[in-house]
């Protein structure tokens, strides 16, 4: 059976380096990947700048408009694809988590905003200084990861981390995640879901797990994300819908037992109450 496809770090490299990072300049990573533009997910954490050209980005059924200075930052299991002008440019990187977590014990990748929730938006745009100034920087990680001096993943890390500092100054959230152990919680939330959405729709499941209150759950979703927890599970099961649709392999009803619906009608109902769409609707949608 094929599925969308799942790629990691190591499908990308052309030399034996780090297995946690890789970096390019993103028309030399479109010439020798050109399956990229083709939709998939990845593994791993991904970090792109456009300095020319223009095109249209697709993430998880949400369409960005590319232009120079546009930035996005894509967190793992994510499904994306692009459709770019031929004069398309600028840089791109992808790296693990373990690979920012273990060398910054006192901070983790998730502190910085674009990656608080699956939720905040994947994109950012910045004006031509701006833009010119987190380049430099994506230059100078490009020359140490394609440098066989000593410490270069120190040094990469480094640099890696002060991108994503000015990239933070520059980023708005979507929501209102200022209270930390409200973007904590909300984030644990996530990663449990992330686990039982196949099986448990149901609030108080999650809510047990994470040693709080039903009510507690839903103040923290409503005060984060304006939606009830109920709603945060539906979307998630929505979304790995529309994803598992791109599998013409699968027929709906195998779908729908595969996110744990018995009652295939029921899946139909619920998918087209929150798309607008049936699900065979869906699948005949371009994306």
């Amino acid at each position: 059976m094929k599925s969308l496809p799942v790629y990691n770090i190591s499908q990308f490299k052309e030399q034996e380096t780090s297995k946690h990072l890789y970096c390019n300049r993103f028309k030399e990573h479109l010439r020798t990947h050109p399956f990229i533009e083709k939709p998939h997910r990845h593994d791993f954490r991904l970090l792109v700048i456009f300095t020319q050209g223009t095109g249209k980005h697709v993430v998880d059924f949400n369409t960005f408009n590319i232009k120079a200075g546009s930035v996005f930052a894509l967190q793992p299991g994510q499904m994306h694809h692009w459709d770019l002008s031929k004069d398309i440019d600028g840089y791109i990187l992808f790296h693990s988590k373990e690979f920012y977590n273990v060398h910054f014990q006192h901070k983790q990748i998730n502190d910085y905003p674009f990656y608080f929730s699956t939720y905040n938006t994947p994109e950012l745009l910045l004006n031509t200084n701006d833009t010119n100034k987190i380049s430099s920087l994506f230059e100078m990680v490009l020359a140490e990861y394609s440098s066989q001096e000593l410490f270069k993943e120190h040094a990469v890390l480094s640099l890696l981390d002060l991108i994503y500092i000015e990239l933070s100054r520059h980023y708005i959230t979507p929501t209102n995640l200022q209270v930390k152990r409200s973007y904590t919680i909300l984030r644990s939330f996530e990663i449990v879901l992330e686990q039982f959405y196949k099986y448990e729709k149901k609030p108080s499941f999650y809510a047990s797990k994470l040693n709080i209150t039903l009510k507690h759950l839903n103040r923290i979703c409503k005060e984060t994300l304006q939606k009830t927890a109920t709603i945060v599970i539906t979307d998630r099961v929505i979304l790995e819908a529309k994803r598992l649709l791109l599998t013409p392999e699968l027929s709906v009803n195998e779908i729908a037992n595969l996110l744990g619906f018995e009652d295939y009608s029921y899946f139909s109902r619920l998918f087209k109450q929150k798309t607008g769409q049936t699900p065979s609707g869906f699948r005949n949608i371009e994306y």
